[in-house]
Order: structure tokens, then C-alpha cells, then sequence
């Protein structure tokens, strides 16, 4: 197996230096270290989950071109050890990038200032988080020599959650910001300090802890390369596979879960590409989840609903696709619009690697086809499976930010007026994601009319038997679930179909897809 170095401490760049760690749990978060252990209390605790954004900072990192990323994520679900190797900026961070005045008293930096100009905060603890996200896009826009759109700067907004202020002024400050006098982050000294934090080899991290059954010792291992991940894994099966946290952060944080010993996939960069390879898209299963969408919005523009409504941008930033089809969950957004793209997974143990079409992936409730020592390396997407008209319909109780009580992928390829292919996918609708089988083949090789849709609205009822729960009861979903058929067939029929300003809330919000 290859060489892991000593357990080590823990470095990374922070408020202007490289910081080191050591002792600290595997499973502290960055959002208790700062406050407790460093006591910067801007940083404000709220959900403690990830959903209202108080405690939003920004982490950078260097790319595979080396050029420095930055990104927000919620502190509160991040664990210290996943910072080895980044940069963290905390709102404590700005006052240093502030301009100076000119009788050489303290000023704010633009995000800041533009906040107090536009009255964009009153009780004032969602401001700190609020702060973060402005700051990210102006040093990205800025970076960049562009300005953000006010729907661009919503989108950015869109995991922090404001009760008493209303977004029009916070919106508002983000335009201003880009109006005041320049405070820019220097780029290149974070970029040195990171080249310098560059590890040769995989990092364990190791800390003590104190259990019911006794005392041990946690790890927390980060392999750089896929060959490094695949050892690790088979040598520890048992070990908990750890990409963004955003799921395996609750179970510590909600459900107070001992996970044991962690591997962590986010150094591993082969993992973390988005690329066309031959005649496919190749997901790597530790790249981000915004980069996952965005790649997948590119080649299916109507796909753009169900990338926006998936979490927020926070989340999106930390997750990844790979862990949330690893993961499981019926309600999981991914796993629906994956299937109806015709999506595989490669299954990886050791040096064999396997390929499993994702419909065969999943066999009961929380339960996949994955083997002992076994990972899920990557999701492939057949470009082909553009070619057909695809769409991906969320149902939940709030538009934004919350979990599904329903969500179907649809991809629909007609010859003529007739069905050559259909794939209908649904998720919340039974203890796993599927495709229904039934309603397809009502469709298939049928004429594409409102009487053949009919018959497959009632053939999904053989294909699901939804239960009642506290999202949802089974009536309301088996009824939504025929219903987003018939929204299909408006959007896809061969004669006046749908204009997109009449299917979407965001044709009247325009958003720009950058290529991956």
C-alpha cells in the first residue's frame, strides 16, 4: 500500500498567515474553532445545518491550473481538518483589505460600506454571513473585470437567509459595492502561501477522543490521487467516505453520530474534473456540485430550474454530485435527472473498476450496490442522451432552499409524432429512486397525444405506491407525479407547444451559463 506519512498537524492560510492545527477533533467545525478557539465571533452560528448562512465565509484553493478559487461555504457543516492546504477568509478578514482614508482613520471595505449606504441590515446577525457572499463575488467579478447582474448577485444571495431586512437593499448594496473606491484581496500572496502548503503525500491527521467505551484515536485521512484514495479504501472499508460534509455534517452536528475515521476525497483533483471523454461527460465524483450542474445546464439549458433550486450556493460550492448519488436518499435531486439522462456510475475497488447504470445502482432504501472497500469514482452521461428534449421538474414546499417532496427527470426523443425513446424518473415516490417503468411503456412507440400521456398518468399508478409523510401525503404525490406528465407533454407537444416564460420563473430572470 502506499506510504501515509505520520499523522500531522493541520495547516492553512488564514487572517494573513499560515496557521497550524493540532489535537483538534476530526469532526470540529471551522465555524466552533473560530469562535471558540480563536474567538473571532463575527462568524455567527444560526441553523447550525447549512441553511441560513450566518456563518458563510470563503475558502480559496488552488486549481489545477494554479490559479486561486474563491468560494463561500457555511462554516457550521465544515470540518477544520477539510482547510489543510486552503485559505480561509472570515468578515474579521476585511477590515485589513479596507482602502485607506485619507486622514488615516479605519474605513470599511466595499461590501461592507455599500450595506451601510443601502440600509441593508437591522438586527444585524445575518449580516456578517451576508458580508461573505458579497465579498466572494466582488473579489470574483472584480478578478474577473466584469459586474454581476442584480439576479446574478440574488442567485449568490441565495443561502443566506434575512428575516427582518428584505433583500431589495441588500441587492442593492451589492451593485453599489462595485461603485466604491477598489479594496482588492492580494491574489498572489494567497497563491504563494498555498503553493507552499502543498502536500507531497496523503495527509493523516490524527486526534484523540474520549467515547463511552473508552478512549482512541480518530483519523482523518486526505489522499492527493485516485491510486492513493483506492488503497486507502480497500485497506479501510470501515472508514467513513467524506466529500462536502453537507450531509455527514448533520449527522455530527443534529444527530450527535460517532463517525470514526474519515476519508476525505476533496484533495484528490483527478476526482474533482468535469470533462468530455470520447463520447461521454465524465463527472468526477468529488467535483463540486456547481460545477456538476453547470456542465449538465450547458449541453440541456432546461435543466437550469432544477441547478438553481438544488440547495444554495453554499452548498452547492461544498457538495458534490458524487456524494449525493453515493448517498442515496429518495428525495435526492441528482439521481432523477442522472437516470433520465440514460447515467452510469463507475465503482471502483482497488485497481478493478466496474461500470453500473445508475438504475441498477440503488436496491432498497439507503442501500446501493456498492462492495466492501468499494468507492464511486465517477458518473459518466452519455453525450447522446442531450440530443433528446430533457427536463427536470422539482416539487417542494418552499421554491428555494428545501428538500423535495417529489422530483422527476423526463427525456423525451420523438420521430416525428411518435415516441422513439422516453425516460421517466422519479424521486420521493418510493424507498428509492427509479424510473417508471410502466408509464414508459404506455409511451413508447406510441403517438406523442393527450390520450396516450393519459393512459401513462394512470399506469403510474402500478409503478408507484408513494408514502405519506410530513413533505407530503401519497395521494398528493402520485397526483403531482401525473401531473408533471402532463406539464411534459404541454412544454414537448408537437403542435404550440409551451413558450419557456410559460414553464419557468426564471425566464423572466435570465442567468448566463459559464462553460465548465
Amino acid at each position: 500500500m502506499t506510504e501515509i506519512a505520520r499523522p500531522s498537524p493541520l495547516r492553512f492560510y488564514y487572517g494573513g498567515q499560515i496557521v497550524q492545527v493540532d489535537g483538534a477533533s476530526t469532526t470540529r467545525t471551522v465555524l466552533d474553532w473560530l469562535r471558540e478557539e480563536r474567538r473571532q465571533t463575527g462568524t455567527k452560528e444560526g441553523c447550525n445545518e447549512g441553511d441560513c448562512g450566518a456563518c458563510t465565509v470563503v475558502l480559496g484553493e488552488l486549481d489545477a491550473q494554479g490559479a486561486l478559487q474563491l468560494r463561500s461555504v457555511n462554516a457550521c457543516i465544515q470540518f477544520l481538518p477539510t482547510l489543510d492546504g486552503k485559505a480561509l477568509f472570515t468578515v474579521e478578514d476585511l477590515a485589513a483589505l479596507a482602502p485607506p482614508a485619507a486622514d488615516g482613520k479605519s474605513t470599511l471595505h466595499p461590501a461592507q460600506q455599500a450595506m451601510v449606504e443601502c440600509h441593508g441590515s437591522q438586527c444585524g446577525f445575518c449580516t456578517p454571513g451576508i458580508v461573505m457572499s458579497l465579498w466572494g463575488s466582488y473579489e470574483n467579478h472584480m478578478h474577473q473585470g466584469t459586474r454581476p447582474s442584480r439576479q446574478e448577485l440574488a442567485d449568490t444571495l441565495s443561502g443566506n437567509l434575512c428575516r427582518c431586512t428584505g433583500y431589495r437593499p441588500i441587492l442593492d448594496a451589492g451593485q453599489r459595492m462595485f461603485d466604491l473606491p477598489e479594496a482588492r484581496l492580494q491574489r498572489q500572496a494567497v497563491v504563494d502561501a498555498l503553493q507552499s502548503l502543498q502536500r507531497a503525500s496523503a495527509l493523516d491527521y490524527a486526534a484523540a477522543r474520549v467515547t463511552a467505551q473508552g478512549a482512541r484515536t480518530d483519523h482523518f485521512h486526505a489522499p492527493r490521487t485516485l491510486d492513493e484514495l483506492a488503497e486507502l479504501r480497500e485497506a479501510k472499508p470501515q472508514a467513513r467516505l467524506l466529500a462536502g460534509s453537507t450531509d455527514i455534517g448533520l449527522w455530527v452536528n443534529k444527530q450527535f453520530r460517532d463517525v470514526g475515521d474519515l476519508i476525505y476525497v476533496g484533495r484528490v483533483q483527478e476526482m474533482q474534473r468535469v470533462e468530455e471523454r470520447g463520447d461521454t461527460l465524465w463527472i468526477g465524483a468529488g467535483a463540486p456540485l456547481e460545477d456538476a450542474w453547470r456542465a449538465l445546464v450547458r449541453r440541456a439549458p432546461s435543466l437550469m430550474d432544477v441547478w438553481l433550486r438544488f440547495a444554495s450556493v453554499p452548498i452547492r460550492h461544498a457538495g458534490t454530485m458524487g456524494g449525493n448519488v453515493a448517498n442515496g436518499s429518495p428525495i435526492g435531486d441528482s439521481a432523477p435527472i442522472l437516470m433520465a439522462l440514460d447515467a452510469s456510475v463507475e465503482l471502483r475497488r482497488g485497481k478493478a473498476l466496474r461500470t453500473l447504470a445508475l438504475t441498477d445502482f440503488y436496491l432498497d432504501y439507503m442501500k446501493n450496490a456498492l462492495q466492501e472497500g468499494e468507492f464511486l469514482q465517477a458518473i459518466t452521461v452519455p453525450l447522446a442522451a442531450f440530443a433528446r428534449q430533457v427536463h427536470g421538474y422539482k416539487i417542494s414546499k418552499r421554491f428555494d432552499c428545501d428538500i423535495s417532496a417529489l422530483c422527476a427527470g423526463m427525456a423525451l426523443e420523438l420521430d416525428g409524432e411518435t415516441v422513439r425513446s422516453v425516460r421517466l424518473a422519479y424521486g420521493g415516490m418510493a424507498g428509492i429512486v427509479k424510473r417508471a417503468s410502466a408509464a414508459e411503456a404506455a409511451l413508447l412507440g406510441q403517438p406523442w397525444t393527450q390520450e396516450r400521456v393519459q393512459a401513462a398518468q394512470q399506469a403510474l399508478a402500478s409503478d408507484f405506491s408513494p408514502l405519506t409523510d410530513m413533505r407530503a401525503s401519497s395521494g398528493y404525490r402520485l397526483q403531482v407525479a401525473q401531473n408533471l406528465l402532463q406539464r411534459l407533454w404541454l412544454q414537448t407537444r408537437p403542435v404550440a407547444p409551451l413558450a419557456p416564460d410559460a414553464a419557468s420563473v426564471f425566464h423572466a430572470m435570465p442567468h448566463a451559463v459559464v462553460s465548465a
